[in-house]
């Protein structure tokens, strides 16, 4: 933990007040008119957990090799990890890149 700066408090003495770092998430749109299957892992034989609207916004939490997809924005083998346990192709993913935007999944 760093201190980012101190502030006195009643009687004279001092409080440190630290700052929390919290990594910027960002959302990426889904292709436009696509209802996108969220998968259990990185593939098409993985289980729908649940679809998501047209229209929705995703973040990218990791990113992850598995089944081959052509969609709206091309044909890759990266997926991206939305939620907990929840995966989505980048194929539908508007990332503005062919390649991988985050960090590989663990």
């Amino acid at each position: 933990m760093s201190v980012d700066r101190t502030e006195a408090i009643e009687g004279g003495e001092e409080e440190a007040v630290t700052a929390m770092a919290t990594a910027a998430v960002r959302y990426y749109p889904v292709a436009p008119g696509v209802r996108l299957n969220v998968r259990r892992g990185p593939g098409t034989n993985y289980a729908i957990v649940r679809v998501l609207p047209v229209g929705a916004r995703v973040p990218i939490y990791c990113q992850t090799p598995g089944t081959t997809v052509t969609g709206p924005y091309g044909t890759s083998r990266i997926w991206d990890n939305i939620a907990d346990g929840e995966y989505v192709s980048d194929t539908y993913v508007n990332t503005g890149s062919d390649g991988y935007v985050a960090d590989r999944c663990a």
